[in-house]
């Protein structure tokens, strides 16, 4: 793979060692890596050269991930997955609220980082280019809903809504059967696939924050349902 066409991922961290070893990890594996020691000297370095991935830590000096998140999402849609200590599940929850779309807690295994790094990738690739080469129509229309795939384009009652990776494949799969109740699992297994596990209250933020965008283009926006104790539907009609 030449050096134009690898995927480059970008690593946030104070800890020098866990940039270090990651960094070898995603190399070994034919990524390019950036590394950046805190969240000011990565702000400006990926606003001016973007990155197909970062990896975040939450704590770090100048800027943390958390504020970092918050100026990225401003611009972009960069797939992003937060590191976090066992005890800040507070943190936690609100990195996926502000738009992370995944979550490691520290220490973790180098392999599951890479599966975790591996999975949001496809999953980018696949909503940006699903149906790339097929004759069919690329384009999700649900009365004042259009997802445009190819694109990654959401647009509500002709207003872009501007959706991670993780968000516009829950939004996909709910549109997909109006009416037809989806539960955490059905959605775990849509917007992850089925060999990454996450906690059921990781949909419910990414809901949350889905809605949220939602009603910033349109107040009264309430097509996406909760049925508790059960999972979500999207409304016919």
């Amino acid at each position: 793979m030449s050096e134009s066409t690898k995927q480059t991922i970008a690593l946030v961290d104070d800890d020098r060692n866990i940039l270090t070893s990651v960094q070898m990890t995603l190399e070994a594996e034919g990524y390019q890596v950036r590394t950046y020691t805190d969240g000011e000297q990565a702000l400006q370095g990926l606003t001016s050269r973007p990155v197909d991935l970062a990896v975040l830590d939450i704590k770090m000096p100048r800027m943390d991930g958390m504020e970092l998140l918050q100026k990225l999402r401003v611009r972009s849609n960069l797939p992003v997955i937060f590191l976090s200590s066992k005890d800040e599940e507070v943190d936690q929850l609100m990195g996926l609220r502000l738009g992370a779309d995944d979550y490691i807690t520290k220490p973790f295994s180098q392999r599951l980082l890479l599966e975790r790094i591996r999975a949001l990738l496809r999953r980018n690739e696949v909503s940006r280019a699903e149906a790339a080469g097929e004759s069919a129509a690329t384009t999700l229309v649900r009365g004042s809903l259009s997802l445009d795939e190819q694109r990654h384009r959401c647009l509500w009652l002709g207003n872009e809504v501007p959706l991670t990776v993780t968000e516009f494949l829950l939004v996909k799969a709910l549109a997909l059967r109006p009416g037809m109740v989806k539960s955490r699992d059905q959605l775990i297994d849509a917007a992850y696939g089925d060999n990454i596990y996450v906690d059921d209250r990781t949909i419910d933020s990414h809901i949350k924050r889905v809605r949220k965008k939602f009603r910033q283009v349109d107040d009264a926006f309430n097509q996406i349902e909760t049925l508790y104790g059960i999972g979500y539907r999207y409304k016919e009609g």
